[in-house]
């Protein structure tokens, strides 16, 4: 790469990557105050440590040297796209992380680097994964124990659908996307230094051991990130963490997050589509009732308003007409085919997991139960059976249970880990409150997952915004 802009009385510049150090070769006569540039007397070169990478392009950038960049060595990726959804603190602190980009400006490239502390159990992998769909470059994820290594390479490919490259737990199978042990990274580092653009560092506080730090220092990847919940060591370690990784550029303590965004479980949301029939049938029957609105000069602006055209319709045909067409528009949104393929899906993705599946209606309840032969709890079950399939979920004789009311009644589900919203409410309480004292962590300490199904380019979008996000 040649800048465009450079100075012509200063020659230009080659780096390359080598044995987790950048070769600078040309003239340096203008790096001089470069921290940490080195000469080479073996090749007459001078390097800097391959962790200063961004550092000294940026350096060159600023100073208008012309030079071409050799260093890093990408396999090309697609677009990833992962379905979780980020809680506004998480979203702030990635946007915080992305917001200290030092190539904002060059196109697709990018480096940002930074530290972000956050709460044990606030979902700072979630977030991880989201830096890593927004980068969409080939990242290394060091992890601290082989346990973290398998949870890690296991969240990856199912979000992202590719193979996963494992360093450690008697593999050394590297993938554009790949995970590892400190031990492992530690023996790798300066082999794979070009290798990848974007590196996560979990429970980066490890690095402040002596030995590890040379994992950041042998790397090349110019995007950093590291999670943590404790930033600051005693023995003031965390000075090198933002050096080699960089500084923290967001700190979210327990109190910050006490309350409704403490949550226990972590959202994905699934965005089907209707079949060419539904579509047709809901488009209909959608236009019934905004036709009806739009001539009756009605504006539905709150409940109070939608109550008035109930009452109406007591009289007027045609506002009952229109309110039967919004019922059945619901109902084919709420119902569709690709919404249960959706379930099917899950529910094969979480066999050995408790699952609660939430809709607003009973008739689905019950073609629910029917097709995946899952007990449901509807306002018709009786209080003897209700509780006797409720004790069974407990016991784990029933590992999923379908309802539309449990959440209205309050019951405390507390092995529930997975829960399937099909449909609901706009109601922010029913969504958080609800199915935050439902959802709870497993007694291993694993996180709860709820997954949102919500038909696209439908009122069930705007209705999904408002229940999680009713203020953002």
């Amino acid at each position: 790469m040649y800048l465009p802009d450079r100075r012509a009385d200063v020659e230009s510049i080659e780096l390359t990557a080598e044995d987790g150090t950048i070769r600078v070769e040309g003239d340096v006569g203008t790096l001089e105050e470069l921290p940490a540039l080195e000469a080479d007397p073996r090749t007459g070169a001078h390097r800097v440590p391959a962790f200063r990478y961004a550092e000294l392009r940026a350096t060159l950038e600023d100073r208008r040297i012309p030079f071409e960049d050799r260093v890093l060595s990408l396999e090309e990726l697609p677009s990833l796209h992962s379905a979780y959804e980020l809680r506004p603190y998480q979203k702030e602190a990635l946007e915080a992380w992305l917001g200290t980009d030092r190539w904002a400006e060059n196109g697709d490239e990018h480096a940002p680097a930074g530290v972000l502390e956050l709460p044990t159990g606030s979902g700072k992998t979630v977030i991880a994964i989201k830096a890593i769909e927004r980068l969409s470059v080939p990242t290394l994820v060091v992890v601290p124990t082989i346990d973290l290594l398998e949870q890690w390479a296991g969240e990856l490919e199912r979000e992202f659908d590719r193979p996963i490259g494992r360093f450690g737990g008697g593999e050394q199978r590297m993938a554009a996307i790949t995970v590892s042990t400190y031990d492992s990274a530690y023996l790798k580092a300066d082999s794979v230094c070009d290798r990848f653009g974007f590196v996560v560092f979990d429970e980066v506080h490890h690095l402040g051991g002596v030995s590890y730090r040379d994992i950041a220092r042998l790397l090349a990847a110019p995007a950093r990130l590291g999670l943590t919940a404790t930033f600051e060591r005693p023995d003031g370690a965390h000075e090198v963490l933002a050096e080699i990784v960089g500084p923290l550029s967001s700190r979210v303590g327990v109190d910050d997050l006490a309350g409704e965004h403490l949550a226990d479980y972590d959202l994905k949301r699934l965005e089907v589509t209707l079949t060419p029939e539904e579509r047709a049938e809901y488009d209909h029957n959608q236009e019934v009732f905004t036709d009806y609105l739009a001539r009756s000069n009605i504006q539905l602006r709150s409940g109070s308003d939608y109550q008035e055209l109930v009452k109406r319709s007591g009289t007027d045909p045609r506002a009952r007409e229109a309110l039967l067409a919004k019922q059945r528009a619901r109902e084919i949104v709420y119902g569709s085919e690709a919404k249960l393929d959706a379930l099917e899906g899950v529910l094969a993705d979480h066999r050995d997991d408790r699952v609660i599946v939430f809709t607003a209606y009973n008739d689905l309840v019950y073609d629910v139960a029917e097709r995946f032969l899952i007990p449901a709890i509807t306002h018709r079950t009786g209080t003897g059976e209700r509780r006797e399939i409720l004790e069974r979920f407990r016991e784990g004789t029933y590992s999923r249970v379908v309802t539309s009311n449990v959440l209205d009644e309050g019951v405390d589900v507390p092995d529930a880990n997975v829960a399937v919203v099909l449909s609901g409410s706009g109601s922010e309480r029913e969504f958080t409150q609800r199915l935050g004292r439902i959802l709870r962590p497993k007694s291993d300490g694993g996180r709860a997952l709820l997954y949102e199904v919500v038909s696209d380019d439908t009122a069930e979008e705007r209705v999904s915004r408002r229940r999680r996000y009713p203020r953002v």
